[in-house]
């Protein structure tokens, strides 16, 4: 069967993030970092997000625009597995997969009436590429999307993983304030490729109006240069 199924894009994702590198792994990870969801013109009727204030949190459908690949394997490399060890596609999270579609489970920080872009949402903890495609938007419903007893699979032994990051104040002081504890908690979580442990490679990330770039050694992960965007 190959029928193709219809799919709108209702919304954009506006993020810290204008390439991959360094975006969280999973949403939530970084529980300060900020996006915005903002609406097409066609779904820019305040109506259709009535009742949404009562809700604290979101699911998120999205394309992972920038990852889709003409056919598919059934078997991938989780990075927290190393980049070695395959897996099946669909016991993973992967971008690569029959269809580019990712989940992500966002707070809702406020909904705003913008005069030019219609309602848009602010939240905090997503993980997704700047400009990506939302296909929808559903309410998280803590009576049945919570499972505090289920089980993990190969993640079960993975409890958390976080660098100390050395941000010498002379250098943070060139981040926006309001960017500065989502941008520390974003080099926490280590963005390098799981396979790459090399003390003395400087690696370069973009986040909102500034580039960073960093080593790391011995679990500690050191702010070298911070200069702006696109310099």
């Amino acid at each position: 069967m190959s029928d193709a199924v219809p799919m709108q894009v209702i919304a954009t994702m506006r993020s810290p993030f204008p390439a991959k590198f360094g975006i969280p792994r999973q949403s939530g990870l970084v529980e300060s970092l900020r996006s915005t969801i903002v609406f097409e013109p066609e779904y820019r009727n305040p109506d259709a997000l009535r009742g949404l204030e009562g809700f604290s949190h979101l699911w998120v459908i999205w394309s992972f625009s920038k990852a889709v690949r003409a056919g598919w394997s059934p078997t991938v490399r989780p990075p927290r597995l190393g980049g070695n060890t395959r897996m099946g596609v669909f016991a993973t999270r992967s971008p690569f997969r029959p269809n580019a579609i990712g989940l992500s489970s966002v707070k809702i920080e406020a909904i705003e009436q913008d005069p030019r872009l219609g309602p848009v949402i602010h939240v905090t903890g997503a993980d997704l590429l700047d400009r990506t495609p939302i296909f929808d938007i559903k309410p998280y419903l803590p009576y049945t999307d919570s499972h505090p007893d289920a089980l993990g699979g190969f993640t079960d032994g993975y409890r958390g993983y976080r660098l100390v990051v050395d941000f010498p104040q002379v250098l943070l002081e060139k981040v926006p304030l309001s960017a500065r504890d989502s941008l520390v908690g974003v080099l926490a979580q280590d963005p390098r490729p799981s396979y790459q442990d090399d003390p003395a490679r400087v690696y370069g990330m973009a986040f909102g109006t500034v580039d960073v770039k960093f080593t790391v050694a011995d679990g500690v992960l050191t702010v070298v240069g911070v200069d702006p965007a696109g310099c």
